[in-house]
């Protein structure tokens, strides 16, 4: 059964060893974070506590500068919190190396800061080095290329990875996240470059994965819609803690958006998905007598 939901202060797991349960468990307990130097009551994360329990796809939302970066980073160790901590199906993140943590636990980052002239298949291949070893480079691949084959962008292979587009680049970094073969996948605005064929084909696919492969997929949204379509449960950050939490048409509601988000929306139901309609509330009429057009000139002669 996949779950999200508020964790008990009182509930315990016994330990276990990381990734060697079928199912997928991870339990935030008080988690804050603040930045050196800033003040201690303006924490950009404040005593989170929840539990995220099987293979499913939740997308966090919130505005700009809420902290949901800080918070991923915070549940795969590029921070440390500064209060409370993350298990992993009973196991302490901060126990677990961070080479043995690369082995469950994959993350694709909002924009990759890479600009290297190394080919496609040598950037994919880098996903593979939690598990590499003497004698494993065949299996390794094979892996890269049925990821790139996943993604759909094996005619990349031999290309360099600093001469593609932004697109192009999102592709590859998530073929070299899928490549880690994680069971738990973060994902920062894992669309953000992608035309709208694209955002609904790679979230889809991310969906099935979770499925397929027994995969925690946590990413990061500003699309509203996409992650009301495809979530199983979405995480509403506000104020530097959880706001909403729970199915889609329970947290993507006029007063949720209106609060977190400031703006009105209408939401309607699609296909059992909360589907927004943004609502401008300044009633301003910018129609005037003048006349607007735009016409195609056709070449002469």
């Amino acid at each position: 059964m996949r779950s999200i939901s508020i964790r008990s202060k009182e509930s315990e797991q016994s330990a276990i060893l990381l990734g060697d349960d079928p199912e997928i468990n991870v339990d935030i307990d008080g988690l804050s974070f603040s930045y050196k130097g800033a003040d201690s009551d303006k924490n950009v994360l404040s005593d989170i506590s929840l539990n995220i329990h099987g293979a499913q796809l939740v997308s966090i939302l919130g505005p700009n500068g809420v902290g949901k970066s800080t918070f991923i980073h915070c549940l795969n160790k590029i921070l440390d919190p500064t209060g409370g901590c993350v298990r992993i199906n009973g196991t302490n993140v901060q126990d677990v190396s961070i080479k043995d943590l690369a082995k469950v636990m994959g993350y694709v980052p909002y924009t990759s800061t890479d600009n290297f002239p190394l080919s496609v298949t040598d950037t994919v291949l880098m996903g593979r080095h939690p598990h590499s070893k003497w004698g494993s480079l065949d299996d390794d691949l094979r892996i890269v290329h049925e990821m790139l084959q996943l993604i759909g962008i094996e005619d990349l292979a031999e290309r360099n990875f600093n001469e593609l587009s932004a697109g192009q680049h999102q592709k590859v970094m998530l073929a070299r996240g899928l490549a880690q073969e994680p069971r738990i996948l973060f994902l920062d605005e894992p669309t953000s470059n992608l035309d709208v064929r694209f955002q609904l084909e790679i979230t889809r696919m991310l969906k099935r994965l979770s499925r397929q492969k027994n995969m925690l997929v946590i990413m990061i949204s500003h699309d509203i819609n996409i992650a009301a379509k495809y979530s199983d449960n979405i995480i509403m950050l506000h104020g530097g803690g959880i706001y909403a939490l729970g199915k889609p048409q329970d947290v993507i509601t006029p007063d949720n958006i209106r609060h977190v988000y400031e703006v009105g929306a209408d939401v309607i139901m699609d296909r059992g998905r909360p589907h927004l309609i943004l609502i401008d509330d300044d009633d301003t009429d910018y129609d005037d007598d003048h006349e607007y057009y735009v016409v195609e000139k056709v070449a002469v002669g």
